[in-house]
């Protein structure tokens, strides 16, 4: 009798990774809604994550030669204890293809 083996299984950020290798489009909603949550508890290091994520499925060493930062640079700027100028977080998003926009905030809900 043979014991089937259970599939290794993956990490939760290779999961994403893959998801945003398989569909480029989903960064754009991934991003906005760990930017949308930046200001919870453990929201920042959310949104770095997110761009880490984003930056991984696009290569790093790719994302990192498009937006001028040494590679070694951009894995400490994006890691858990990471603190981005808005200059490296802006350089990263342009190179990874997206930008950062503002939108004005319904007193409503503010």
């Amino acid at each position: 009798m043979t014991a089937n083996k259970q599939p290794a299984s993956r990490s939760h950020d290779a999961a994403v990774v893959d998801m945003l290798r398989a569909d480029p489009d989903f960064a754009n909603e991934y991003l906005a809604t760990a930017l949308e949550e930046a200001d919870e508890p453990g929201g920042q290091a959310a949104l770095l994550a997110a761009l880490r994520h984003v930056a991984e499925a696009q290569g790093m060493a790719a994302v990192a030669e498009r937006a001028g930062i040494p590679r070694e640079s951009l894995y400490r700027a994006l890691s858990p204890k990471g603190n981005p100028t808005i200059k490296t977080l802006l350089a990263v998003l342009g190179a990874a293809g997206l930008h950062l926009a503002v939108e004005r905030h319904d007193s409503a809900h503010a």
